[in-house]
């Protein structure tokens, strides 16, 4: 528990943010790419808009892209709950830890996870840290294989996408 707290830096903003922007899609019923790419545009042009990092666009992104599997895995590991029933916020949360987990080779599975349960505890109710926490405790027994899967069938030109991957270091 503790520590987590002084890693909040550009990364766990742009988390944040993404959170923000899945979050409103879902309620406005919007594409959550356009929203992003639409808020980045205009930050560019109106000082009032907040600068949306290149990281919380590749999230969204991504989430979108994989959102049918992203689903899935979640729901799979939800015992008596379904998806629907989370608060959106936390369907967000763990979404966004899921594709980390499964898909962004330059984040630590544990950083991943921890970095779920600190927007769960900003963002929701007292019982989302720890439910998003068990959840993301079981996916990431399976992020390993998902990873090597997904490395061997597309080979993106992402960052650092070439490099080895050591869960230790």
């Amino acid at each position: 528990m503790s520590g987590t707290h002084k890693k909040l830096g550009a990364r766990h903003k742009a988390r944040k943010r993404a959170v923000d922007f899945l979050f409103e899609a879902e309620a406005r019923d919007l594409d959550p790419v356009d929203l992003a790419t639409e808020r980045a545009d205009m930050s560019g042009k109106d000082e009032s808009v907040a600068p949306v990092a290149p990281y919380t666009v590749t999230v969204v992104t991504g989430v979108a892209e994989n959102l049918d599997r992203i689903d899935a895995v979640i729901s799979s590991h939800l015992q008596d709950w379904t998806l629907e029933r989370l608060p959106a916020v936390d369907r967000a949360i763990l979404r966004i830890a899921v594709w980390e987990l499964f898909h962004a080779t330059d984040v630590p599975p544990v950083v991943a996870v921890d970095e779920a349960v600190e927007l769960a505890k900003q963002l929701s109710t007292d019982d989302s840290p720890g439910f998003v926490n068990g959840v993301l405790g079981q996916v990431v027994l399976v992020a390993p294989q998902v990873r090597s899967a997904a490395a061997a069938t597309s080979r993106r030109a992402e960052p650092g996408s070439d490099e080895p991957e050591d869960p230790r270091s």
